[in-house]
């Protein structure tokens, strides 16, 4: 059961309880990759999760705890109405059309229902660094190739790099299809680097963290 263990995304339960304050009956995960994000989300939030992804490479274990299917964002197979709360970890920024992605979102959300989506960081000075898997040399041969593609003016999703969206994009992109869109990126690194608070306020009141943090996050509601 260790495998079924990721500190950010049972942080991220945390947080989804205390900032809708009410309790999550069936919730989809949108790029739920392996599935042991949604195999935690069910365990941490006790809701029925679904997750959908383009690959069927599903850990055995998640199988067990969330209904995993291979699905197109793009074009969500479920009825109108059929969750109370979405959630896409990391998963728009691979996405050819992340606008309609959105729409399908929205479409699939009951009418109270709930939203948590978090993407890289554009604007990040370093990237990866948080990746639990990789290795120190990879982490740095992917920075490098950030740099590589900033340099030739080809640092965005479209061009095949790995960039994702600055807080502003992504907030645009958001308050375009839903109408509640609250920035959580300072809750969420709080939550997860609890013990460098102190760090993370001084980045937050220099306005470093725009560039700091690797990565953006948003709840909202349809």
């Amino acid at each position: 059961m260790r495998a079924l263990r990721d500190n950010k995304t049972e942080a991220v339960a945390r947080l989804i309880k205390r900032e809708i304050n009410r309790n999550v009956k069936d919730l989809l995960v949108v790029g739920c990759g392996t599935g042991v994000e949604a195999a935690i989300l069910a365990e941490c939030l006790g809701a029925d999760v679904t997750g959908i992804d383009i690959a069927d490479n599903f850990h055995p274990q998640a199988a067990d705890k969330a209904n995993l299917q291979i699905g197109d964002a793009t074009a969500l197979v479920f009825e109108d109405a059929s969750f109370d709360f979405v959630y896409s970890y990391h998963s728009l920024e691979h996405m050819n059309d992340p606008a309609l992605a959105l729409q399908e979102i929205k479409r699939v959300l009951t009418s109270d229902g709930s939203y948590w989506i978090g993407t890289p960081n554009r604007h990040r000075l370093l990237g990866y660094l948080g990746s639990k898997d990789a290795t120190i040399g990879e982490k740095i041969k992917w920075n490098l190739i950030d740099l590589k593609a900033r340099l030739q003016g080809k640092f965005r999703n479209e061009f095949g790099a790995h960039a994702g969206f600055s807080e502003n994009e992504l907030c645009s992109m958001l308050q375009g299809v839903f109408s509640e869109t609250k920035c959580v990126t300072n809750i969420y690194f709080h939550e997860i680097y609890g013990r460098y608070s102190k760090i993370l306020a001084f980045l937050e009141t220099a306005r470093l963290s725009k560039i700091a943090y690797p990565s953006v996050y948003f709840m909202g509601k349809k």
